[in-house]
């Protein structure tokens, strides 16, 4: 038997023109392409919307002119600003606000033609079509009038695609019982991703004029050594036991640098390597792995000299199947749908583990469509609606 569902009304028309609405505003993060526009006029036009179907709503600025939009539905589903100002809440929805570059579409990238139920357009997919899902479910449950025991707090977040500095804000504003982030899922319920982290390997050798080998050591032939032992530790891992959902972790080089000219030994060559990392990993492996792997070329080669890094790190993720904002979901999802969910993981890491860091139990939920980051990116307007539909059920089955 299937549970009792609200019979929760999507109006297509207003799911339309709020999506692509949102994706007509450039919200390209400035710190990650120099002149994007940031998100400052899209947290407005999410605040102007909210409003409109009756929701307390504030900007909390995290960097100059770049706010998250943080709104919420009290117990009860009365009250106004005061309701902003509680620290705890029964339920974030969590969703990011920038996109990477608009640069080399195949298609406008911010005017979000609608093609056979698919809208195009910068962040269609990553995210705005979340969001937009998030809004539309906040708008049913007001309009509904749906009395809640616990709150539910919405935070369009700033600055995901760069440093995720917009939730990281949220957590310290912030606790609840649960939360969910609208990432693109199409549909299924996702459970973990892998962390990951960067790191720097320098080399050093010793310049000298390409007549003369006798003078010279070569950087480069030097991290050439460096990048065939890390081609081998990757391959190492998959003798290892694989994560039950993630697989196995991963090392790869990302972007290599030296030499200045060609009749000149280098003097130095820089190599940036990215780890992907499993649950219960510290990120910090990385920078131990390839520590161990210098010392022993050192051992081996007395000329061999390189300096190791640590740069930016975030942490896997994973939630128990059996927690209850999952549990709760899929109920939602069976009652909307009909059919049981399926469950996943995403690929990508993303705000979940910072959330999961705080303490807030969080499972991925979001829309279907293609082409994140890529010349050709859309969501499909019907799973945007549907999903809308999980999450008011949801909101209802968790905090009512």
């Amino acid at each position: 038997m299937w549970p009792v569902v609200w019979e929760w009304e999507i109006d297509e028309d207003e799911a339309t023109e709020l999506l692509t609405g949102l994706i007509a505003i450039e919200s390209v993060n400035p710190s990650l392409v120099p002149g994007g526009s940031g998100e400052l006029e899209v947290a407005r036009y999410i605040a102007d919307y909210l409003r409109s179907v009756g929701l307390p709503v504030r900007l909390d600025e995290v960097v100059a002119g770049r706010p998250n939009v943080v709104a919420a539905i009290p117990p009860g589903n009365q009250g106004g600003d005061e309701a902003l100002l509680d620290r705890h809440h029964g339920l974030i929805l969590n969703g990011h606000t920038d996109t990477v570059s608009i640069e080399g579409m195949a298609h406008h990238p911010l005017r979000a033609p609608v093609r056979k139920g698919k809208v195009y357009g910068r962040g269609a997919f990553d995210m705005k079509g979340g969001v937009a899902m998030a809004l539309l479910a906040l708008a049913a449950v007001k309009r509904a009038d749906v009395p809640l025991r616990r709150s539910v707090l919405f935070t369009g977040v700033m600055d995901e695609e760069y440093a995720s500095l917009g939730t990281q804000d949220v957590v310290k504003r912030y606790t609840a019982d649960a939360a969910i982030v609208t990432e693109p899922t199409g549909l299924t319920l996702h459970l973990a991703h892998k962390g990951f982290a960067w790191v720097a390997v320098e080399t050093t050798g010793l310049a000298a004029h390409g007549s003369r080998p006798q003078e010279g050591i070569d950087a480069i032939t030097k991290m050439g050594k460096l990048l065939v032992a890390v081609e081998r530790l990757d391959q190492s891992y998959l003798r290892t036991k694989p994560h039950p959902l993630l697989g196995h972790p991963s090392i790869h080089a990302s972007i290599i640098q030296g030499g200045r000219e060609m009749s000149t030994y280098p003097d130095r060559c820089v190599t940036q390597f990215e780890r992907r990392t499993l649950p219960g990993e510290d990120p910090a492996v990385a920078a131990e792995e390839l520590d161990e792997i210098c010392r022993r070329l050192a051992a081996e080669d007395r000329s061999f000299r390189a300096k190791v890094t640590l740069g930016l790190t975030r942490s896997a993720y994973e939630v128990d199947r059996n927690e209850g904002i999952v549990q709760a979901l899929a109920s939602a999802f069976r009652a909307v749908t009909r059919r049981d969910p399926e469950y996943g993981v995403s690929s990508a890491w993303l705000d979940s583990a910072i959330l999961g860091e705080a303490g807030i139990p969080t499972v991925i939920f979001g829309p279907d469509g293609a082409g994140p980051h890529t010349a050709r990116e859309y969501v499909t307007l019907s799973s945007v609606m549907t999903g809308a539909k999980v999450l008011a059920e949801v909101i209802v089955q968790f905090c009512g």
